[in-house]
């Protein structure tokens, strides 16, 4: 099981000799191979939640749990892609891909079967010697998400990873994603400030509140998918346009909205100085 629990996790960080709350008491959980969005306003802990999933921070209390394991640091059954690709500029694409696997010792023959199924995948049969700065923006990101596949994790964390593409660019990544995810189906946690890409690619969605962040509610989408058959459509744009897809984005468009007040950071208790 690659489920993945967070259970009354609060996270205070400190700053000008201050404890700062950012989340508070947050629960909730994503189960083996399913789908979840996470959405709510800048700075609401969206990004921590993510990152305390992967073992880069922790709680201040509560816990995060991944495939029944407390998290206590960053593993080999977790891959993360990023927003900004962090592709080696002096490595080719196959060399990006290859790195985690040669780092891992994997053998030469199982390492260029694996690589060679995930150019095919992403759709980078021909780019396997091109560097970074040879590619558009998506390119390098099919590089960046086929290098976190080819380790085969159980879980996928992924932090706003379209949010520095175009849009037509960003478009086709989220259905290459969808296509991906169905093809070689993954836990995955996905972080965006898009409603409709969480929409488009989330079984479920969990709406934050403001900082100090927590959840507001969490919206079903899987159901409403399979019964409005949204597979049906081979372009995002068509689905888009369905009414049970407008109904949910301005769904979660509301809470998020409602959410809008001017934020007043919540101060907790004062400390000597900066936790270095």
């Amino acid at each position: 099981m690659s489920d993945i629990v967070f259970d009354d996790v609060t996270r205070v960080f400190q700053r000008g000799g201050k404890d700062f709350l950012t989340l508070d008491r947050v629960s909730f959980d994503v189960n083996d191979r399913e789908f979840v969005a996470i959405v709510g306003p800048s700075g609401c802990g969206k990004t921590t939640c993510l990152r305390m999933a992967a073992g880069l921070e922790f709680p201040t209390s509560g816990h995060v749990v991944v495939g029944r394991r407390p998290v206590t640091e960053p593993g080999p059954d977790r891959a993360v892609v990023f927003q900004q690709f962090a592709l080696f500029p002096w490595k080719t694409v196959y060399e990006n891909i290859d790195f985690g696997l040669r780092s891992k010792g994997t053998d030469v023959a199982s390492r260029r079967e694996r690589i060679a199924r995930q150019v095919e995948l992403m759709g980078l049969q021909g780019y396997e010697s091109a560097y970074p700065h040879q590619l558009s923006g998506g390119m390098q990101q099919r590089v960046a998400i086929a290098r976190s596949y080819v380790l085969d994790p159980d879980v996928l964390l992924m932090d706003e990873p379209f949010g520095a593409l175009d849009a037509q660019t960003r478009v086709v990544m989220q259905e290459e994603l969808i296509k991906l995810a169905r093809d070689n189906p993954r836990t995955i946690l996905f972080v965006t400030h898009a409603v409709e890409e969480a929409v488009y690619l989330a079984d479920r969605v969990v709406v934050m509140t403001r900082r100090p962040g927590t959840v507001r509610e969490i919206i079903d989408v899987a159901p409403i998918r399979a019964a409005e058959r949204w597979n049906r459509f081979e372009r995002s744009e068509e689905l888009m346009d369905q009414a049970s897809f407008v109904h949910l984005r301005t769904r979660i468009w509301r809470l998020l909205r409602s959410e809008q007040a001017p934020e007043a950071e919540k101060v907790l208790i004062p400390t000597g100085g900066d936790r270095t």
